[in-house]
């Protein structure tokens, strides 16, 4: 192939990486191949129709500081509907993208474990690992998530908020 349908395929395949796309390669009369989007002429020699599919990386896989931080110091938090507290408590989870299990304190079950684990019912807890944080401060659940080694801030859009309970 010449230097000129090196360039000719570098830019279909430039021009394309956006979208799928059909290119036909086709060797002429005199021996010359040709990549076009258009099919090749009835004269054409060894004629083929070529598919393209763009690349694409997947981006929505949670960050890897996070997915470790998640692995060693797991995220639960425990609430009801309690108001604005805990739509707060909620709201900063998802800015930072912390995944986290929810656990609802109307529930008798909850209420049980809450209990023996906090002594009382109080909403919200956080729990990272095994340290709980009661109530909802802004500053002390930043310093409980930065030490567990969670990021700062948000690396992807955040997930879709839980349910409410």
């Amino acid at each position: 192939m010449g230097r000129r349908g090196l360039w000719l395929l570098i830019g279909l395949l430039a021009a394309g990486a956006a979208y799928a796309a059909e290119l036909y390669r086709w060797v002429d009369s005199e021996g010359k191949v040709h990549y076009t989007d258009t099919p090749p002429p009835p004269a054409a020699k060894k004629g083929e129709e070529m598919h393209l599919t763009p690349s694409v990386i997947q981006s929505t896989q949670t960050p890897y500081a996070t997915r470790e931080a998640a692995k060693n110091f797991p995220v639960t938090l425990y609430n009801s509907d309690c108001g604005e507290t805990c739509d707060e408590a909620r709201k900063h989870l998802a800015r930072r993208g912390i995944p986290f299990a929810a656990k609802n304190a109307d529930d008798p079950a909850v209420q049980e474990e809450m209990r023996k684990a906090f002594g009382g019912l109080q909403v919200p807890i956080l729990v990272i690992g095994k340290t709980p944080v009661k109530g909802y401060e802004t500053s002390a659940w930043d310093a409980a998530l930065d030490a567990a080694g969670y990021p700062a801030s948000a690396l992807l859009p955040p997930p879709p908020a839980p349910p409410q309970p």
